[in-house]
């Protein structure tokens, strides 16, 4: 499903990141377009992790479809090892293959490099959100570390917006 998406803005970082997407989608979604969305954690129910482009603005995914998605991942997967975020990015690849929508909104899960949203091979847009010490027993311990595995969603070809960053993290960036 992942290559059936509408065209990808993808947003990594340490903070900002859900704050970003948020503008995007009220940005996109005032020039009329339909967005979907993809973010987590959710505060209150899984469904706010996934938010499907409608004209006049999106909607959260229904709780039928929503089960009915997980199951269909399930099956697909066939009982083979997998994290909660990857199912929860399958699923959210199955849903907006499944509905039209002029542009989707990834979130980064965990750093970048190895994060299951960055099978996406062609974004419209790479976003770096600010960079800072989160999750080293598996980024690194060190901002430049942690930086590299964040900016492995930059595409060759693919335009680039980051945030200011510390010197340490632009470098790599």
């Amino acid at each position: 499903p992942e290559r059936k998406l509408p065209p990808v803005i993808h947003v990594a970082g340490t903070n900002g990141k859900g704050s970003t997407v948020a503008y995007l989608r009220a940005i996109l979604e005032a020039s009329g377009l339909r967005v979907h969305v993809f973010t987590s954690p959710y505060l209150v129910r899984l469904n706010e992790c996934y938010r499907l482009g409608a004209v006049g603005g999106g909607k959260l995914v229904g709780d039928d479809e929503l089960h009915a998605t997980f199951e269909h991942c399930e099956r697909a997967n066939a009982g083979n090892p997998i994290t909660i975020f990857e199912m929860e990015t399958a699923v959210a690849f199955c849903l907006f293959a499944k509905h039209p929508a002029d542009v989707a909104l990834l979130e980064v899960g965990l750093g970048g490099r190895l994060d299951s949203t960055n099978v996406v091979e062609m974004p419209l847009a790479s976003v770096i959100t600010p960079v800072s010490m989160d999750h080293m027993e598996f980024l690194g311990d060190t901002l430049a570390l942690i930086a590299s595995e964040k900016a492995a969603i930059i595409k060759r070809k693919v335009p680039v917006v980051c945030a200011e960053q510390a010197p340490d993290a632009m470098a790599v960036i």
